[in-house]
């Protein structure tokens, strides 16, 4: 195991962060707009993020980079900013974090599909391989491939990510099927854990698709397939739409009083992802005993 998580898991469970689209959102980012461009025109903005999170008692806060591959970059037409936007993501969550807290870099998916075709192997495989090395560049500690609903991209992403050394986490959406246990392609929690470990993650997880109340059975079935620790962010529930905004149901108190069953079920870092906020990551703070 790297040292470095070897470390963090003296002291688990570990706090992550929570969301940053729905936080970004709250601070004027248009619906429709490139979050990760941010790092370079709102920079003092994006800094507030992982600073509350800190403050909440994150001992890990990621990046405003869940978009930021030169593939997905294409659609805003800033493709070449790639690097840029990446190595800026890292250095703001580093100056926000200081000496109490570490940066794990998020990565999330290219929005391509490869079973149709739409993008290649190799392609995915230098895309994310660039991503990570701008990331590393900017001093993340280690990185986040997250939201993957396809394990063939995750697998192709944890291997572009480990070309940079640093530790790598590899995480899946389980949002489908009649009992919400499955990726978007069909994939159970086991074949996510056994596929992951072998492409080399250091650690194996689960976010999104899905509120917190789900995920003990999903956290569950990844630690008893793999020997990596685990890593979990579920949802603040499942959003109402209202004037066509999303608003998210479960209170932060709520959210936080599934912290122990999540630890039981074996999960090793425990934090959030969209609608929830700092005083989510207090509250799992609280209901965990950290």
């Amino acid at each position: 195991m790297h040292p470095l998580l070897e470390s963090l898991l003296a002291g688990a469970p570990v706090l992550t962060d929570g969301a940053w689209g729905t936080q970004m959102q709250a601070r004027g980012l248009a619906v429709g707009g490139c979050p990760d461009e941010w790092n370079l025109t709102h920079p003092e903005t994006v800094e507030e993020i992982p600073r509350a999170y800190v403050e909440a008692g994150s001992q890990i806060v990621l990046t405003n980079t869940f978009r930021a591959n030169r593939v997905t970059l294409a659609d805003y037409g800033l493709a070449d900013q790639t690097e840029a936007i990446n190595r800026a993501g890292a250095e703001i969550s580093r100056r926000a974090a200081g000496d109490r807290a570490l940066v794990f870099a998020s990565i999330g998916p290219s929005g391509r599909m490869l079973m149709m075709g739409e993008v290649s192997e190799q392609q995915l495989l230098e895309t994310f391989a660039e991503q990570a090395g701008a990331l590393a560049a900017g001093g993340a500690h280690a990185l986040v491939i997250e939201t993957m609903g396809d394990v063939a991209e995750a697998v192709l992403a944890v291997q572009g990510a480990k070309t940079t050394g640093l530790p790598v986490v590899a995480c899946l959406c389980f949002d489908s099927g009649a009992e919400l246990d499955r990726t978007l392609m069909g994939i159970t929690p086991e074949q996510a854990a056994q596929e992951l470990t072998a492409a080399g993650a250091d650690v194996v997880g689960a976010n999104c698709g899905q509120g917190i109340a789900g995920y003990a059975e999903i956290c569950r079935r990844l630690h008893a397939a793999t020997d990596r620790p685990i890593w979990i962010k579920p949802n603040a529930g499942i959003p109402d739409l209202v004037n066509d905004v999303p608003v998210w149901k479960t209170p932060p108190e709520e959210f936080g009083s599934y912290g122990p069953a999540l630890v039981a079920a074996g999960a090793s870092f425990l934090g959030g992802c969209c609608g929830t906020a700092p005083e989510f990551i207090r509250a799992l703070r609280e209901a965990i005993g950290r």
